[in-house]
């Protein structure tokens, strides 16, 4: 599906509630992301590195598929290298994404510069 095809953008919110999201921590992003090697910036979002370990994979999906349900307006997008390689996982999204993302991961304000 190309660009142009996609559907037009969700709104930037998670159905969360605080209290959910400090129990759902561990299972959410969070907690994915705390096994993650690296960090880089991309547009529209981040694109993190996993080392490869028994169980990540299913650990992605899991994450990918709760996040999915509570942000609907993420994008995620898998590359798994050949060879026993590493993992990138792109999480993107419209306009605002890179923002929520630090509000939300790593308890930053919405307004903070983003960095790699």
């Amino acid at each position: 599906m190309s660009e142009s095809n996609l559907p037009a953008p969700r709104p930037i919110a998670c159905t969360l509630t605080p209290a959910e999201l400090t129990t759902r921590r561990n299972e959410l992003l969070p907690g994915l992301l705390s096994r993650a090697d690296s960090r880089e910036t991309i547009p529209r979002g981040f694109r993190w590195s996993f080392r490869e370990t028994k169980g990540l994979l299913n650990d992605v999906a899991s994450v990918i598929e709760a996040e999915s349900r509570c942000c609907r307006f993420l994008r995620f997008r898998l590359t798994l290298e050949p060879d026993g390689g590493p993992l990138w996982m792109e999480v993107t999204g419209p306009e605002g994404t890179q923002e929520f993302l630090l509000s939300a991961l790593f308890d930053l304000p919405p307004s903070s510069p983003t960095t790699g």
